[in-house]
């Protein structure tokens, strides 16, 4: 039985990366295959790969989904409908079900709900709540960076190739690509397939609890649609470009095992708040590349349920004596599924 506190490690406040570097393919990358160990640059993913994988992203976008209304700091993070919204809010206490608040240009948002794991609900009187929040939203960037939104964070703090509109939080692992690697990747015979994970609270919500059976997850909104899961079925390896992906392709294995379906994945439309931890058994994904995460996080236990904890705890270490960069704006490491 493992414990929250199994999933600590020290981290120098210093590694943690407030800014992304000037160029997205520069990272590091620490590869990760049981014991061993190798530093090698995000450039260097090409040279893992072997003809028949399939490299699976996330291709959702990131929303400028923090505003201020009356004073208050909100962040959204899950949509109800094209009007409604949770979101998160600093003030949560001081704001009750029926209040009004009022953005910048006039648009009022009435809370109708309140809920100590989502937050507010809240009701947007306009009609496009993207066009508003293009308009007088932030970048939502984590609280660990410790600044505010800067120009370059409208364009480096979204993947390269992102799509449809619905994150609160960037899927971080594909922000080292550029449309020059995601070439070199089908020039080495893998194919690419771009599904979507909406990401929400649930992918960094602290765990609070000690026990991790009491921690609950939010639900996040995900799709594979048939054409693509034909694609990851077939392939020789699936190897996952962040926790997202690996989220979404592990719920679509789920369903796969449930219904019976001969096959790695079955094709997702629908919410997801799978919660993977030391003990799963993994039904979908051989490799998954990912950045370094928080301590006590359910990232860390995701990734040391994959490649171990023991492994994950030295890899971890080697990457502080090595001096990576840590988080988002980060560098990453290439896993491997360890045989259990």
């Amino acid at each position: 039985m493992y414990h929250t506190s199994d999933f600590d490690f020290e981290l120098p406040p210093e590694l943690i990366a407030s800014h992304p570097l000037e160029k997205r393919d520069a990272s590091r990358m620490l590869v990760v295959n049981g014991g061993e160990k190798q530093d090698k640059h995000i450039r260097d993913f090409i040279s893992f790969l072997q003809p028949g994988d399939v490299v699976v992203f996330n291709n959702s976008r990131v929303i400028p989904a923090r505003f201020e209304a009356d004073g208050h700091e909100i962040t959204l993070h899950t949509a109800v409908d094209d009007k409604n919204w949770w979101g998160l809010c600093k003030k949560f206490n001081k704001i009750n079900i029926g209040d009004v608040l009022t953005m910048v240009d006039g648009t009022q948002i009435i809370v109708t709900d309140k809920d100590d794991e989502s937050g507010l609900l809240l009701k947007f009187n306009c009609d496009n709540v993207f066009d508003l929040l293009n308009k007088y939203g932030k970048m939502p960037l984590p609280p660990y960076m410790k600044r505010e939104e800067e120009n370059e964070d409208r364009e480096r703090y979204q993947t390269v190739y992102a799509e449809p509109l619905g994150s609160m939080a960037a899927p971080t692992a594909g922000l080292h690509f550029t449309d020059e690697l995601l070439s070199e990747i089908e020039k080495a015979g893998a194919k690419i397939v771009k599904i979507t994970l909406h990401v929400g609270a649930g992918t960094w919500m602290p765990v609070k609890t000690e026990n991790l059976s009491e921690h609950k997850m939010h639900s996040e909104w995900c799709c594979i649609t048939p054409e693509q899961a034909e694609i990851i079925n077939n392939a020789k390896r699936v190897i996952a470009v962040g926790t997202t992906s690996m989220r979404t392709l592990e719920s679509a294995s789920k369903l796969a095992k449930e219904n019976g379906f001969d096959g790695r994945v079955q094709p997702i439309c629908q919410t997801t708040d799978i919660f993977i931890t030391p003990g799963y058994k993994f039904g979908a994904v051989d490799v998954l590349l990912t950045n370094f995460h928080l301590p006590k996080s359910t990232l860390f236990m995701l990734v040391s349920a994959f490649a171990g904890l023991d492994e994950m705890k030295a890899a971890y270490k080697h990457a502080v004596d090595e001096k990576y960069r840590f988080f988002s704006y980060g560098d990453c490491c290439l896993l491997f599924k360890k045989d259990l």
